[in-house]
């Protein structure tokens, strides 16, 4: 279990420094991060290998100022064109590239901007992640809220309007399995006509069991598409095996999941690279499986508690709106969410250019919505995972938006 090496007060023993310090220090201490581990499903599927060859080939310095050009020219957007758009060779075309994505924007989606709120369940987590408030070395409180908590919490988002909600746990199968988040699933379905999942990767199977329980779509970030680098910042649990991550979106569109959603965390290694594999498994999952719902995240990291050992590559405003305009232009039918990790300012900015999803009451700790939102302090909740950027209530938002000209969407879909 992840609180193993924790003494009563809540610190890590002896036995647990020690362990930290060698997967730190020592590689061979760390499993094969390719390898699957037990009760692991395995797919047939090509799409992996796909993507990786073309992040792997990928030279984004050989792009000239003419290839952006002529990509910007272009109707439908080749994978050739995309690699120029993300390229620095693009960056003074970002007005041009926003007009583009604006327009691509609207095709599709109008100016409709939909809106949800995130609701962490449980901060328990077995691995050991450098990056991350969850991780299981991190003293921080942890929590799991009861069906009881989880159900007021619920009728406390959806008392505000919410008609969409994202659970969220920490990676631990001991202590969030997935019959307790298959049961938080139910009662969701009481409050939300929309249900999303951000939980640990599981098998198809499982998949289909949380399906069954009212779960619409399942996001999971591959945090970095660099296998490399992944090994140096996932020391430790299942989230090490990083073929089994990538797999996850395609085993819920298996076990007949609505919609999946993909992210890395740009930061963590060549965000440029990052962005061209998280697009390119948008595009091959989307030809796959032409019936499912794809979108996109495009989160930065965020400040967490207790941590020094992660830094980050700087991705500035202008490079993350360079990013967002390119997904737009190459992949005019997938959604796109920015999340509360941003300024205000910045997704007041971006909703009228190419995202077309954003969160609003948002609290990233376990049991606090109703101190947040009666603004008030809690010393009952867990810690939060990150810091957020963007506070903004359902109330606020919503008039802000519309106050942009734009049409705020609680939701659309229709249960016949």
């Amino acid at each position: 279990m992840e609180n193993q090496f924790f003494v009563d007060s809540g610190k890590l023993s002896a036995e647990g420094l020690q362990r930290k310090h060698q997967l730190e220090s020592d590689p061979s201490c760390r499993t094969n991060h390719m390898a699957y581990m037990e009760g692991m499903e395995r797919i047939s599927s090509d799409i992996m290998q796909r993507v990786m060859e073309q992040m792997n080939a990928y030279d984004y310095s050989k792009y000239t100022a003419r290839d952006v050009e002529v990509a910007l020219q272009h109707e439908t957007c080749t994978i050739e064109d995309f690699k120029a758009l993300l390229s620095p060779a693009a960056e003074p075309f970002l007005e041009q590239m926003a007009v583009k994505a604006q327009r691509e924007t609207e095709k599709h989606f109008g100016n409709t901007v939909y809106l949800f709120t995130p609701l962490y369940i449980a901060n328990y987590c077995e691995n050991y992640c450098i990056y991350c408030g969850f991780n299981c070395y991190n003293d921080i409180r942890r929590m799991r809220l009861t069906p009881e908590q989880i159900e007021h919490e619920m009728k406390i988002i959806a008392d505000s309007g919410i008609e969409e909600v994202l659970m969220l746990t920490g990676e631990s199968r001991t202590m969030s399995d997935v019959t307790y988040i298959g049961e938080a699933c139910k009662l969701a379905r009481k409050y939300f006509r929309m249900v999303g999942l951000e939980i640990y990767p599981v098998n198809s199977d499982e998949y289909h069991y949380l399906h069954e329980c009212g779960a619409d779509y399942v996001t999971v970030f591959q945090e970095t598409y660099d296998s490399d680098k992944y090994e140096t910042l996932h020391l430790m649990g299942h989230k090490r095996v990083w073929p089994y991550r990538f797999e996850a979106q395609e085993r819920a569109l298996m076990g007949g999941m609505r919609g999946v959603g993909f992210s890395a965390l740009l930061g963590l290694a060549d965000f440029r690279k990052d962005a061209l594999a998280t697009a390119l498994h948008v595009y091959y999952l989307q030809r796959k499986y032409p019936h499912a719902e794809m979108s996109l995240s495009c989160p930065r990291l965020r400040p967490i508690i207790n941590n020094d050992k992660i830094n980050p590559l700087d991705v500035h405003e202008k490079q993350l709106c360079q990013v967002l305009c390119a997904y737009r232009i190459f992949l005019p039918f997938a959604g796109i969410t920015v999340s509360s990790r941003e300024s205000a300012s910045f997704r007041n900015g971006i909703v009228k250019i190419a995202a077309t999803k954003v969160s609003a009451g948002v609290s990233t700790g376990i049991g606090d919505h109703e101190s947040k939102y009666n603004g008030t302090e809690s010393d009952q909740a867990g810690d939060e995972q990150f810091e957020i950027n963007d506070d903004r209530s359902l109330e606020t938002m919503y008039t802000d938006l519309a106050g942009e000209g734009l049409q705020p969407v609680l939701n659309d879909y229709v249960y016949v």
